[in-house]
C-alpha cells in the first residue's frame, strides 16, 4: 500500500505525478476547507523543477503534462469554489471553527474592496490561504460570473503556469539545484506573501485608532 501525505508536495508528485498536481491545484482552488491545508507554490515550483533535464539526470516529468493539469486544476477549481460559494459559501464560512479559515476569508473580501473584482482576482491567486477562500468568497459575495470567470482564468494561469516555468528555468539553468529546493520554495512562498502587505498595515493602524 503507498503512503501519500496530500500536504507535502513532493510526496505527491513521487506518487501522482502530473496528475497529482491537477488533483492539489482544483482542491487547493475551490474546495474550501480541504484545499486550505494543501501545498500550492510548494507543489508547483518543484514540480518545473522536476520538468528539468540537468547534466547527470533525465527529466523526471513531462513539462507540458504537469503545465495542462496545473492550468486545468487552477481554473476548473476556481469555478467549483465560485459556484460553492454563490450556493451557500456565507453560510459555509460562518459555521466553520477554524480560525485560519475565518482570517483568509476576511482578507479576501478586503482584498476585493480594496483592488476591485479583476486585480484582486488575480493577485489573489499569488497569496498563500487566501487564494482558497477567495473563490467561494466571490461567489457569496455576489461577484458576477462572466467578470469573475475572466478574471479567475487569467489569475489562474498567470499563477500555475508562472511557477511552473520558473521551477523549469532554474532546474534547467543551475547545477544541482535539488539541493536548494528547500530554501527557493520558502523564498516563493515569502514573495507571494507580498500582498497582504498593505493589507495588514491597514488592520493595524484600524487597531490603533480604536
Amino acid at each position: 500500500m503507498i503512503a501519500v501525505n496530500p500536504m507535502d508536495g513532493s510526496s505527491v508528485l513521487a506518487t501522482f505525478g502530473a496528475l497529482g498536481v491537477l488533483a492539489v491545484v482544483f482542491a487547493e482552488s475551490g474546495l474550501l476547507v480541504v484545499g486550505f491545508f494543501l501545498p500550492g507554490d510548494t507543489l508547483l515550483f518543484p514540480a518545473g523543477v522536476l520538468c528539468a533535464a540537468s547534466a547527470d539526470q533525465a527529466p523526471r516529468l513531462v513539462l507540458w503534462q504537469v503545465m495542462l493539469c496545473a492550468a486545468v486544476g487552477a481554473v476548473v477549481g476556481g469555478q467549483v469554489g465560485f459556484v460553492l460559494g454563490r450556493h451557500g459559501g456565507r453560510a459555509l464560512l460562518a459555521r466553520t471553527s477554524k480560525r485560519g479559515i475565518r482570517d483568509a476569508a476576511a482578507r479576501a473580501e478586503k482584498l476585493l474592496a480594496r483592488y476591485g473584482y479583476g486585480k484582486a482576482l488575480v493577485i489573489g491567486r499569488f497569496v498563500p490561504m487566501v487564494r482558497t477562500v477567495l473563490h467561494p468568497a466571490a461567489g457569496a459575495l455576489g461577484v458576477p460570473t462572466r467578470t469573475f470567470t475572466v478574471w479567475q482564468i487569467v489569475g489562474g494561469l498567470l499563477w500555475s503556469q508562472s511557477l511552473v516555468l520558473a521551477g523549469y528555468t532554474l532546474g534547467a539553468s543551475v547545477p544541482d539545484i535539488d539541493n536548494y529546493l528547500l530554501p527557493l520554495v520558502a523564498v516563493v512562498v515569502i514573495l507571494s506573501l507580498l500582498p497582504l502587505l498593505p493589507l495588514l498595515t491597514e488592520a493595524r493602524r484600524a487597531r490603533r485608532d480604536r
